[in-house]
């Protein structure tokens, strides 16, 4: 199949670098007229399509790649990579959010434990010390594809013989069906971070790839009973947010 036509832009002397010209070229025709994994045309043609260096047309592949929005397959070119999944910022279980997408999800638990968590997790699940909680750890993959890892500690007095239960499906199905506990309430925070050699492996991506990481205590009638940290895979999501101004506080004299 031949390489689609990139676009007709072009690349011209001025202020803003050419690197930095075509890179946008390029995007808005990934975002715009290229479906996901579609080829793009090798460097040597874009250099003699827009008249500039092999090395132009390297450092803005380069940047679509680090962005996510390109991916390179050895010994066979450069393709437009899948779309990224809006990750929603509300309680809902990986298997229920892959399911609303139309998509086939699974799980793989790589490890089930009864361990003494850090001071950190004990606080959180509101344990005494060196009272043992649960320790699940799980591969979690959408249409057979891994996007992310999940490490989670359990309060075993809230959910009893957690670890007896069918854990390659819906953890909260799971909980709610043999305990009755619907999660309520959760905060949750979020950071990025680079992936290690052991993350990248089970994830199918480079050791160093970006990764957001996501710290969820999730709570049911005010007692704490997930602390959950997961790690989703940066090419395959973004996080999107409505924000609204905050409204001062108007104060008035007088009684409360």
């Amino acid at each position: 199949m031949p390489a689609p036509n990139v676009t007709s832009d072009r690349v011209v002397d001025g202020p803003t670098p050419k690197h930095a010209q075509l890179r946008e070229i390029l995007r808005r025709s990934i975002e715009r007229e290229l479906p996901p994994g579609s080829p793009i045309p090798s460097e040597r043609e874009l250099a003699e399509r827009y008249e500039v260096s092999r090395l132009t047309v390297r450092s803005a592949i380069g940047k679509l790649v680090e962005e996510g929005l390109l991916t390179r397959a050895r010994g066979k070119g450069t393709f437009t990579a899948a779309r990224r999944m809006e990750l929603q910022l509300y309680l809902m279980s990986f298997t229920d959010d892959m399911r609303r997408r139309g998509l086939v999800p699974t799980t793989e638990v790589l490890d089930r434990t009864t361990e003494i968590p850090p001071a950190t997790t004990a606080s959180a699940l509101g344990l005494g010390h060196g009272r043992p909680a649960y320790r699940l750890v799980r591969l979690r993959r959408a249409d057979g594809v891994p996007l992310a890892l999940e490490r989670g500690w359990y309060h075993p007095a809230r959910v009893p013989e957690l670890l007896d239960l069918d854990l390659t499906a819906s953890l909260y199905e799971q909980i709610a069906r043999h305990h009755g506990v619907r999660f309520d309430h959760a905060r949750q925070t979020v950071w990025a971070e680079v992936a290690d050699r052991e993350t990248a492996r089970l994830l199918g991506i480079r050791a160093g790839s970006p990764l957001l990481a996501f710290r969820r205590i999730s709570t049911t009638r005010g007692e704490p009973v997930e602390d959950i940290t997961s790690w989703y895979r940066a090419d395959r999501y973004q996080v999107s947010m409505d924000l609204d101004p905050a409204l001062p506080t108007t104060r008035h004299g007088g009684m409360p």
